[in-house]
């Protein structure tokens, strides 16, 4: 792997393992609480986090999506409609992104992650290799919130 994303890689390795240990035993009925109306529950999150990675992949020449991903793109309502998926179609798609964005950043060449940043998300190095970075980042972000949630559903914590 390049020493580039090495490090974003190890992030998004461990979230993975968090998010599993986050939703680990909880009822479907647990997968759509949310403390209150302007917050997010674990399936919206874990749709989200999963259709960040989609993005991920497609800008590392991998793509890859569900017929259900675009409900949980950046800015979308948190809802509960027949096209959501269940929480464990959720998971499905998130271990197969998982999978796949593991292969993806072990393949990435040196040109691909110098390739200039487009629009979307930011890029502390102007570059794809910054993006990377910062989606790492955004992703360890949303798997805090489940942390807080599961917490908040009376679980324990999802790391002991």
């Amino acid at each position: 792997m390049n020493n580039r994303i090495a490090h974003a890689a190890q992030t998004f390795h461990q979230n993975a393992s968090c998010l599993k240990q986050a939703v680990n035993g909880l009822t479907d009925d647990e997968w759509l609480r949310q403390p209150n109306d302007r917050s997010n529950h674990m399936l919206w999150i874990v749709g989200h986090v999963t259709w960040a990675r989609t993005a991920l992949l497609a800008r590392l020449n991998a793509p890859w999506v569900t017929p259900w991903m675009g409900l949980y793109a950046r800015g979308k309502p948190c809802e509960n409609g027949p096209d959501c998926p269940s929480p464990a179609a959720a998971m499905e798609a998130w271990n197969e992104s998982c999978r796949r964005l593991s292969a993806a950043m072990e393949a990435a060449s040196e040109e691909l992650l110098d390739t200039p940043a487009a629009q979307g998300p930011p890029s502390a190095d102007g570059k794809l290799s910054g993006i990377v970075d910062f989606l790492a980042f955004h992703e360890t972000y949303h798997v805090g919130q489940m942390a807080y949630l599961r917490s908040w559903l009376g679980r324990g914590g999802p790391m002991g």
